[in-house]
């Protein structure tokens, strides 16, 4: 990432700010903006490109697909928001919440699609879900929170405890967090929570929760997903399993995970960005949660921690990693 690029775009933003949008009658532009890389979002960025290209926008022939990430850091995903402004692409992409935010906030007039965003009204990207305003729309991948809290009870029917690591910095998170209260208080369990402000804080938060927590719930905060390897060593250092609210958490040992397929999500969010670039408004694309989610089923994790996986789940699984 060119850095003084981004601080040099900085300075000059503010009188870019409501430039109007200019579109090329031969090459459609699609800027791209990510908080931080790691597989759910880098999926969900492949998914768009591979989507766009079904569309007919073809990277590199009718299609200029810029991208950018901020590596975790919310101020440098607002630098990158001011730069795209400044190149007046004709859509902007924001993947995750805060990278969304920053995009909402630098400009009122080129059209914004925000995506893999848990509480899109909440983060206050949009007021109405059903009434978008005038220049962003997108998807939500609002986590099915008490689906994982009822998955944890029904791996370890014994559980009166379940851990969360998450960063209150982000709004995403808190919503989760708040899921999870709720769901977990429905369950009868208690909730032990750690906090992280940075990916470097996850493993020794999660070694804390997971001395006082039956199970380990991983959600789908930027900065857990980012060091998910170390939550779940911190884990099964405590031998305790780690439920995933994401299914890309799986290869890095969790035991069991119900969530969206992210690829599939960025090939429904080209269907947004392709009815922009043909000339749809965005009045007419509400926004929504994304469709679909998938069970998997961990069971080499599984069988290193002792776990018995009930067969009723192995039935479910729309996966089952050997």
């Amino acid at each position: 990432m060119n850095i003084s690029k981004l601080l040099l775009s900085a300075c000059c933003a503010t009188s870019l700010l409501t430039a109007p949008l200019v579109v090329s009658a031969e090459t459609a532009k699609v800027a791209v903006s990510q908080i931080v890389e790691h597989p759910a979002l880098d999926a969900t960025r492949q998914g768009l490109l591979d989507g766009l290209k079904a569309k007919g926008y073809v990277d590199g022939e009718n299609l200029e697909f810029s991208y950018q990430t901020a590596q975790g850091n919310p101020a440098i995903a607002v630098q990158i928001a001011r730069q795209y402004v400044g190149e007046s692409p004709d859509v902007l992409v924001g993947i995750a919440t805060p990278s969304a935010q920053a995009l909402v906030a630098a400009t009122k007039s080129i059209p914004v699609v925000f995506t893999a965003v848990t509480d899109p009204v909440g983060a206050k990207l949009i007021k109405d879900m059903a009434k978008p305003s005038a220049n962003v729309t997108g998807l939500s991948d609002l986590s099915p929170v008490a689906q994982h809290v009822a998955l944890a009870k029904e791996l370890l029917p014994n559980m009166t405890t379940i851990g969360v690591v998450y960063n209150p910095g982000e709004s995403n998170a808190v919503a989760l967090v708040e899921l999870l209260r709720e769901a977990a208080d429905k369950e009868g369990l208690t909730v032990v929570e750690g906090t992280a402000l940075r990916s470097a804080d996850v493993q020794s938060a999660a070694q804390i929760v997971a001395s006082k927590a039956d199970v380990i719930y991983a959600p789908t905060d930027n900065t857990v997903a980012s060091a998910i390897d170390g939550l779940v060593g911190a884990a099964n250092q405590a031998k305790k399993p780690v439920i995933g609210g994401a299914t890309s958490y799986i290869p890095n040992g969790a035991v069991a995970a119900l969530g969206f397929d992210y690829y599939q999500i960025g090939v429904q969010t080209a269907d947004y960005v392709a009815a922009l670039l043909d000339g749809k408004e965005i009045a007419a694309l509400p926004a929504k949660v994304a469709v679909g989610s998938d069970l998997v089923i961990n069971l080499k994790a599984a069988e290193k921690l002792g776990i018995t996986v009930p067969q009723a789940l192995l039935d479910r699984a729309t996966t089952i990693e050997k």
